[in-house]
């Protein structure tokens, strides 16, 4: 595996990454380097989507993310400050694009991109400690990151307008009743759990879970009848494979499957 200077990047199972932002000396705080370093990353799973069929993400130590280095960005020039933001914006790209699912588990605190990159992720599972805020709004700023558009898509656009505008934090507990979370784990379990549904999806049809994962995003932003028809033709792309017909054919002979993506 590619050494980073900001991210760990490790196969602890079969046909799974684990991406961890390593930076808890100041709470996983993105830096250019940083994103680089998830531009890079995130880029090669788009090239290689049959690399891996499921990734998962989180922070080292007690934090997730605590969103954009505030200490390198002070003093930066308006220009050095946007070309920092598009490397940012470069990887949250890479990460919204990349067909192979995600699955953030957030293991502390998740503010401002921190938070943002999670929602970029397919879905949560959080630590009991994990707590979360779009705090941009208090710096002068906002969202950058997928923020503003992530959060309504997840909350509704009432809750996500209150968390936006007031930049308050929020308790795991809300994001769990508010849908934004899936699971709120014991901090001991949370990668074991999130490692553990990374192995479900893992041991599906990689060809599906992809195309099931562009069909619900691109769906989202159709007319019903369009997000249909395209569903179909998402459907329609997994019939002449070798894994529908392993799949089948497992069934009736009562195993289990063995896909290899083809």
């Amino acid at each position: 595996m590619k050494t980073y200077e900001t991210i760990l990047v490790e196969r602890p199972q079969e046909h799974t990454v684990l991406v961890t932002l390593n930076r808890p000396n100041v709470v996983n705080a993105m830096n250019t380097q940083m994103g680089l370093d998830l531009l890079d990353v995130f880029d090669g799973f788009c090239a290689a989507p049959n690399a891996q069929r499921c990734i998962v993400l989180t922070g080292a130590g007690k934090v997730f993310c605590g969103g954009g280095d505030l200490k390198q960005r002070n003093g930066m020039t308006d220009e050095q400050w946007q070309d920092q933001h598009l490397i940012f914006e470069r990887a949250i790209r890479a990460m919204v694009s990349c067909p192979v699912p995600i699955i953030a588990a957030v293991n502390g605190a998740a503010y401002a991109g921190g938070m943002e990159m999670s929602l970029c992720c397919d879905f949560i599972y959080a630590s009991e400690t994990a707590r979360f805020a779009l705090t941009e709004v208090t710096l002068g700023i906002m969202p950058g990151a997928g923020g503003t558009q992530n959060l309504p898509r997840a909350v509704g656009s009432r809750r996500a307008k209150e968390i936006l505008l007031t930049g308050k934090p929020f308790t795991v507990q809300q994001a769990f009743e508010w849908g934004m979370v899936n699971r709120i784990c014991a901090p001991e379990t949370l990668l074991t759990e999130a490692m553990e549904t990374a192995a479900t999806i893992a041991g599906n049809a990689p060809i599906s879970t992809r195309q099931i994962k562009q069909s619900v995003n691109m769906g989202a932003n159709m007319d019903l009848q369009s997000a249909m028809m395209f569903e179909i033709e998402a459907y329609n792309r997994m019939v002449p494979t070798d894994d529908r017909r392993e799949g089948i054919l497992a069934f009736n002979e009562k195993r289990k499957p063995v896909y290899r993506g083809r």
